[in-house]
């Protein structure tokens, strides 16, 4: 469970424990909706790994809008993925297609890792277009990238375990982000086509 669904569940039950009566609310409806939520909590603690609340989000009107903008992030990375050449495994857009396939997420793309441990550079470089593909995505089509924390963190191993400086790896992310925002502002429509077909569940790639 998360440190602000814990956080935000106990402020509900304290405001409405203070203020309930001040509006009316019998005592024991004020039990009631207590309750109520800290079973949500204990439910969502031991049957949704924390996520309930993602869940409860993307089914309330505007959850449509917040799904859309995980299905550019994945689009953004399947794109320059299939530019670079890079198989990708498959492509989940939501809490509830990622919590079906055993991932505590939001959305992802999942690819074949490389399977040796120091890369050469040029692949280095791949890893940095694909990997920062999906901030870029949401950065071009809503006009800042919210996601991308977990991408940061693998590509900031895959570099670390290179025998790279940091000077260069830094150097080499900054121009692989500049030539995917180069690529992917060129493919805007191609880029929201493959997020829509990803927000109806249907493959990227189109029959």
């Amino acid at each position: 469970m998360s440190s602000t669904t814990a956080g935000l569940a106990v402020a509900g039950c304290t405001g409405l424990a203070v203020f309930g009566p001040l509006i009316g609310l019998s005592p024991a409806w004020i039990a009631l909706l207590i309750g109520g939520g800290l079973l949500g909590l204990t439910v969502d603690a031991s049957q949704l790994e924390g996520m309930g609340g993602h869940l409860l989000a993307e089914a309330l009107p505007g959850g449509r809008s917040r799904l859309r903008r995980v299905a550019r992030h994945e689009a953004g990375h399947w794109l320059v993925a299939q530019q670079e050449e890079l198989a990708v495994r498959r492509v989940l857009v939501g809490t509830r297609a990622c919590l079906e396939a055993g991932l505590r997420c939001n959305g992802a793309t999942e690819f074949d890792l490389p399977e040796q441990v120091r890369l050469p550079l040029e692949d280095l470089r791949r890893w940095s277009r694909v990997l920062q593909a999906g901030m870029v995505a949401e950065a071009l089509l809503e006009g800042e990238a919210r996601g991308g924390a977990d991408d940061r963190a693998l590509l900031g191993r895959i570099w670390g375990l290179s025998g790279q400086d940091v000077a260069t790896a830094q150097r080499e992310q900054r121009r692989a982000r500049r030539e995917v925002e180069q690529m992917l502002k060129k493919r805007l429509d191609e880029l929201d086509g493959v997020a829509e077909r990803l927000l109806e569940g249907l493959d990227p790639e189109p029959a």
